[in-house]
């Protein structure tokens, strides 16, 4: 008999783990479809971007010629990250809803003992800077380590060295 609860346990739950793939194929089907559109500049800059947060349409106004290079430039940054902005909240929104569905389903430890929760095991996403890439050089610089120094060597005169063949392969090579 407890055989017989163990294999009516294991079948609910590989049914209920198929159910959840079905349902995380679902969403990401739905995601992969998802455009978000950020407006600027007095909705005078539209950016268009995918599910990928790429950019697929930039529209402009006839009277975006009031603006400066400068003000265009900022404008057309400030409506894709709007634009990727909604893709993120809305993809995240899609996320925790799968996270909710999946939250009911038993743990595998709780079949067998012992496995460990697969879901603990996952690592977070780090943050993803929309600082410009200049920014970000001078930001990682700071986070670097100082260069190596080497205070045990032995100097050497790299411009008077005679010059032979290395030793290590033939010249026919």
């Amino acid at each position: 008999m407890a055989d017989d609860i163990s294999i009516g346990q294991f079948t609910d739950l590989m049914e209920m783990m198929r159910m959840g793939v079905e349902s995380i194929a679902r969403a990401q089907e739905k995601q992969a479809l998802l455009t978000a559109t950020g407006y600027a500049a007095g909705k005078r800059v539209t950016v268009v971007v995918n599910a990928n947060n790429v950019v697929i349409q930039t529209r402009f106004t006839d009277d975006v010629t009031d603006l400066s290079y400068a003000e265009l430039a900022a404008a057309i940054t400030a409506a894709g990250q709007d634009a990727a902005a909604q893709i993120q909240r809305r993809t995240r929104e899609m996320v925790d809803d799968l996270r909710a569905q999946t939250a009911r389903l038993p743990k595998l430890s709780e079949f067998v003992p012992g496995l460990p929760d697969v879901r603990e095991m996952l690592p977070v996403r780090p943050e993803v800077s929309t600082a410009p890439p200049s920014a970000r050089r001078s930001a990682e610089a700071e986070d670097t380590d100082p260069p190596m120094v080497f205070t045990d060597v032995a100097p050497w005169d790299h411009t008077h060295a005679p010059k032979r063949q290395s030793d290590v392969s033939e010249s026919g090579w």
